[in-house]
């Protein structure tokens, strides 16, 4: 029997996931990148793999960004325009920020959290990946009663989907993060949790995928797909390429390709932010461990000896402009929390595109209509973790495998 050729449109965390686990189902594969493996929205995340962590549909989180919406320094911020598609998108997405959206959303994720995490274990031993993988867990810490309000929400919630985390008070914070400010009055450990540098992981996997005999091709932007029997995919330069299956993985993009084969998914392209501070050639970032800055939402991850500084939410379309004053929050935000901040110097300034859903969900399966077109986008903020979990799914639907988590939730016939 002839190995399936699969076409993975999209050279970023989740196309390079798709693409290992097909060509470990004895796929051959061909993945077709518009720009270069991982420098999108996978290239300046924050590199931590956050399983159990719930998602963005929290119940205060629309009524708290629209009181801020002229204020381009929140955690969440829409920056302010005429965009009927953004209007009814956050429609949506507030109908749908319920405690008990919230709670239906982790029952879907909690098991792809499980799962990931056992495959991430799995990659970084057999494949011996290089990018700096820490089974060390991560921090959340607070300064005000109302993170620390926040915080025992998502606690209560992970835990009762068989996640570890663990509230600490301001000393036990401050005695396990000796370069906290006193302002730090508690805090969450996360032991399930990871960290990576998330472009050396994309890179690492793509070898992967190589060895294996998959194409990966950069500069080939798609342009058109062609469902039916026999789809295909037709690239900028006019050139048309058949398959037996074609994954659409081009994260914010992906919406514009579906609308192709009559899928509309209502996906936003939700603006993350990060900058990179380097502290000398002698010198360690001045972090023991990751932690996530509660009230600012701003992750700062030791990473590759630099300290990254990672976050934020902004609505402002499907371009890659970087406004100097989310950049800006972010060490503004860590100096609040962390000591020695002012001694660094900046080495890398990045934005890039988070593909959000208005429920909360990542979009995985089979494109309405189609038999062999499939989605994987819609992750949000979860791309590098659900990362191995989505490939590994993407891979058993496609080859007519039995999968291993339930993919109802994240049909894309759900919209």
């Amino acid at each position: 029997m002839s190995k399936p050729r699969v076409i993975v449109v999209g050279g970023g965390v989740i196309g390079i996931c798709c693409a290992y686990y097909l060509s470990k189902r004895n796929a051959t594969v061909v993945v077709l990148e518009r720009d270069a493996f991982g420098k999108g929205a996978s290239y300046g995340n924050a590199g931590v793999i956050a399983a159990g962590h719930p998602p963005m549909n929290k119940p205060d989180r629309v009524k708290y960004a629209l009181t801020k919406v002229f204020d381009s320094t929140t955690p969440l911020y829409i920056a302010p325009r005429f965009d009927p598609a953004l209007a009814a998108w956050l429609w949506r997405f507030s109908a749908n920020c319920t405690a008990q959206k919230l709670e239906t959303n982790m029952s879907a994720l909690a098991p792809l959290g499980h799962t990931t995490l056992e495959l991430f274990a799995q990659l970084i031993t057999e494949e011996e990946l290089d990018c700096g993988y820490q089974a060390s867990g991560y921090y959340e810490v607070y300064r005000t009663e109302q993170g620390a309000a926040h915080a025992r929400q998502d606690v209560t919630l992970m835990c009762a989907n068989g996640f570890g985390a663990a509230m600490l008070t301001g000393e036990e914070v401050g005695a396990r993060l000796a370069s906290l400010k006193n302002s730090v009055t508690g805090g969450v450990y996360f032991p399930d949790a990871a960290t990576c540098d998330p472009y050396r992981f994309v890179m690492e996997v793509a070898e992967r995928v190589r060895r294996a005999g998959g194409r990966l091709e950069v500069g080939q932007a798609v342009t058109e797909v062609e469902g039916g029997a026999h789809p295909a995919v037709r690239v900028a330069t006019g050139e048309r390429l058949e398959a037996d299956a074609v994954v659409l993985a081009t994260g914010a993009y992906s919406l514009q390709l579906a609308r192709q084969l009559g899928c509309r998914l209502p996906i936003q392209p939700g603006k993350g932010y990060h900058r990179d501070l380097d502290f000398g050639k002698d010198n360690a970032p001045p972090l023991e461990a990751t932690c996530v800055l509660g009230e600012t939402s701003v992750f700062c991850t030791p990473m590759s000896g630099r300290l990254r500084l990672a976050g934020t939410m902004e609505f402002s379309g499907l371009n890659h402009r970087m406004r100097p004053s989310r950049l800006a929050q972010l060490t503004t935000a860590a100096d609040q929390y962390l000591s020695g901040i002012g001694a660094s110097r900046i080495t890398s300034e990045w934005c890039g595109l988070r593909p959000c859903t208005p429920d909360g969900l990542p979009v995985v399966g089979r494109l309405p209509g189609q038999t062999k077109v499939f989605a994987a986008t819609g992750h949000a903020m979860t791309g590098l973790t659900l990362g191995p979990v989505t490939g590994s799914l993407v891979a058993d639907l496609v080859t007519g495998a039995t999968p291993a988590n339930d993919d109802t939730a994240l049909a894309p016939a759900r919209f």
